[in-house]
Formats: structure tokens, C-alpha cells, sequence
């Protein structure tokens, strides 16, 4: 299960803030490490000593969080946490969203984009003005019939039976397909679940004409969880968000986690 050790790419704003909000609250719910990360250009003191500042202002923040702090150089933000990650075995790396952005919704940086296409590592993003409500009320699965989505079936089924919170996975009718079809890979989604953990999922069909609309029509509940698999251009062990994953994340009011492509 993700959030043994969930490293934050801490930044000195409203998102690296919210990053760090949600970092902290998973580790509390899966009682795995937390490693606070400061990315900063090579051949920059200056930069390291600020880097070490901003860390120090996020062990304020986090109070008696047990935690650990870490500046590190590297040429570019996203490429420092997959590295960092890498080395000290996280296994999800949270981020948060750029400035300008809707509040309440995702906005992708350039760190975050390049997770999302690269990383060794589960990704999560923190919609803007995220700020935590407790224990994860509901892990919600992002269906789509195909072997990334299922495999993520089981996975995030044990997840939800580890954590004690409900599985809901969800599908979207954009009005394209064959809504008979749809139904009934879910269905089976559903039964692949229940075989392989026996938990009971819920299963919703979410309808609209395009993913914007079809995601504003599910109920999004406070503390959910939205997770989408890798696409399956993705390389092995590495996050690489498709184009349908892409607009429910932009239109997600939720964190979202992105799986690497044979997540175990």
C-alpha cells in the first residue's frame, strides 16, 4: 500500500503548504515515514541556504509530526523528488498545486507535470486550498476497462481494507460508448474486487458530455481520495498520466494519486 514513506516537495507558497497539509495526513492514516523535501539549483549556496530556511518553516508547520527534513540540489524540482525518492525508498511522492490556479480544483506546475510523466513513484497532487478533514473517508478508483485498471483494482482494494474506509469505483459515460458495455465492465470491476479482497465496492457510472461535466455529477465527499492508474504508454515502474486521467485530475476537487505502471 502506498504511504509508507510519502516524501513532500515542500515549496515556500500556498501549495507548498497544502503539499505538506496532506503529506502529513496520510502518514498519519497509514502511520508509514514522512521526509520533507527542498529541491534547489546546483552551483546555488545561496539557494541551499534558503532551501534549509524553507525547511525549517515547514517543521514549524507540522509541530510534533515526526519528520525529516532534506535540501537537495538537483537541475530541476520533479526530477530532484524522483531521484530523492528513489534513495530513500519513498513510495508516493505529494505535491501541490501552481499558483493562479481555480480554488478547489488542481492546477499543474512544471514539477508536478514532470511527475506525472516520469516518475519511479506513485504521484499525488493537493487541489488548490486543500486543507486536511480528518481520517480518509473513501478511496475512489477511476475505472476504465484494461489491464492497468485492473490490476489497480486489487491494489486499491487492499488499500481500502488496510485503511478501513469504503472502495467506490467510478466510470464515466461521455455519451460515446456503448452505456451497456460500460455497466457491465464495471460489474466486473466490482466482482474482481470483491474475489480479490472481498470488499464490497461501490460502483457509479458517472455521465456527461465531456469529463468536466461527468466528474461535477459524482458525489466528491471531504477526506475522498480519487486514484487513476498509469496509462498504459507508461514504462515499467514509472507514472505516465493519460489524456482521460489528465482531465479528471484538472477537474478533481479531491487529491489525486496517480499509480505507476505495475504498482505493487
Amino acid at each position: 500500500m502506498i504511504g509508507e514513506h510519502v516524501i513532500v516537495g515542500y515549496t515556500h507558497d500556498a501549495g507548498g503548504r497544502e503539499a505538506l497539509a496532506l503529506g502529513a495526513a496520510i502518514t498519519r492514516v497509514t502511520g508509514g515515514e514522512l521526509t520533507v523535501a527542498s529541491i534547489y539549483p546546483p552551483g546555488s549556496p545561496g539557494e541551499s541556504v534558503q532551501a534549509q530556511a524553507y525547511l525549517a518553516e515547514a517543521g514549524v508547520a507540522l509541530e510534533n509530526v515526526p519528520s525529516e527534513f532534506m535540501a537537495f540540489e538537483s537541475r530541476g524540482a520533479g526530477r530532484g523528488l524522483g531521484v530523492l525518492a528513489g534513495r530513500i525508498r519513498a513510495d508516493l511522492i505529494v505535491v501541490g498545486s501552481a499558483g493562479g490556479g481555480q480554488h478547489g480544483r488542481i492546477a499543474l506546475g512544471s514539477t508536478a507535470a514532470h511527475l506525472l510523466h516520469l516518475s519511479p513513484e506513485a504521484v499525488m497532487v493537493a487541489p488548490s486550498g486543500y486543507a486536511p478533514v480528518g481520517r480518509s473517508s473513501r478511496l475512489t478508483l477511476a475505472y476504465v476497462h484494461r489491464p492497468q485498471c485492473d490490476e489497480a483494482v486489487g491494489r486499491v482494494a487492499q488499500a481500502a481494507l488496510r485503511l478501513g474506509v469504503p472502495l467506490r469505483l467510478i466510470t464515466f459515460d461521455l455519451r460515446t460508448d456503448d452505456p451497456e458495455r460500460i455497466r457491465d465492465d464495471l460489474a466486473l470491476a466490482v466482482r474482481l474486487a470483491w474475489e480479490t479482497t472481498g470488499i464490497e465496492a461501490e460502483a457509479e457510472v458517472a455521465e456527461g458530455h465531456d469529463v468536466a461535466a461527468a466528474m461535477e455529477t459524482a458525489t466528491w465527499l471531504p477526506g475522498e481520495l480519487l486514484v487513476c492508474a498509469a496509462s498504459e504508454d507508461a514504462q515499467p515502474h514509472r507514472v505516465f498520466i493519460g489524456e482521460l486521467a489528465m482531465k479528471m485530475l484538472r477537474a478533481s476537487s479531491v487529491p489525486v494519486t496517480v499509480l505507476p505502471r505495475g504498482f505493487s
